[in-house]
């Protein structure tokens, strides 16, 4: 397990998980701030068309169970809207329209991912209240105060300013509303991290390399996990966004968790 400090930014970082004006984390490398997105889209592309199965074989199907939970605290109402980032093949927002969510917005950075999710969305005929967007979380084009719930799934730790994330997430909350994060988080659980670690870096790659045929994605991915702030430090990067009532629950022993903070 790393120490809490690696996941910060180098050289002038200001705040866990935030940008630097020199470098970012790429995984366990420090690379120049302007690299990380074109590196992330790189990974994201080699995956994207085997990014479902290689969740279910990574997680052994657990992710799938997260998300219900994820769905179901965010409540879905046909009166409220949805704005899903890094909604990649379209799990959180699918559970929001089978739960009776209102519109929905369904994003990606990533167009080969945001392609997959919406043709998953038309196999499912979820053709009304549902639009898909290219979109920077860092840089939303919505206004202000323009949707009712922001969620983001495993999606957070691969952005380059988190912070900025937070920030906008709230920026385009109405008064009242939701923010919600799934996220890969710190195994809390003593004898349960060198099991998970063995799984991290030595199964998934294997994986990655096997079915995906990309071994050095799925290298990075376990090291991102590794990199992202903890279940607190998280917890404090909403407070400073601005959000309220700020919370989290851990899953799996920690190994992920769900954190939620409101719009007053």
């Amino acid at each position: 397990m790393t120490d809490n400090a690696s996941y910060e930014t180098h050289e002038t970082a200001d705040a866990p998980g935030a940008a630097s004006d020199k470098t970012t984390d790429f995984g366990y490398r420090a690379v120049p701030l302007t690299e990380k997105k074109p590196l992330v889209r790189a990974v994201f592309d080699s995956v994207a068309s085997r990014y479902d199965v290689m969740n279910d074989l990574m997680s052994l199907g657990v992710h799938r169970v997260w998300k219900r939970m994820f769905n179901a605290q965010l409540a879905p109402q046909p009166g409220l809207s949805l704005l899903d980032l890094a909604g990649g093949t379209g799990d959180v927002t699918f559970g929001w329209l089978a739960g009776g969510g209102g519109p929905a917005i369904m994003t990606d950075i990533n167009e080969k991912m945001l392609a997959v999710g919406r043709d998953r969305a038309i196999a499912r005929g979820y053709v009304s209240d549902l639009s898909f967007c290219v979109v920077d979380a860092e840089q939303i084009p919505l206004a202000d105060r323009s949707v009712d719930r922001v969620t983001i799934s495993f999606g957070l730790r691969n952005c380059t300013d988190k912070l900025a994330v937070l920030k906008e997430a709230r920026r385009v909350l109405k008064p009242g509303g939701r923010f919600m994060c799934l996220e890969f988080s710190q195994v809390q659980v003593a004898a349960l991290a060198p099991v998970y670690d063995v799984w991290s870096f030595k199964v998934l790659p294997t994986m990655g390399q096997l079915i995906a045929k990309d071994r050095e994605s799925y290298q990075y991915l376990a090291e991102s996990i590794r990199m992202f702030p903890d279940q607190e430090t998280l917890a404090d990067m909403f407070r400073e966004a601005g959000f309220a009532h700020v919370k989290y629950q851990s899953l799996s022993g920690g190994i992920a968790a769900i954190h939620s903070g409101w719009r007053l």
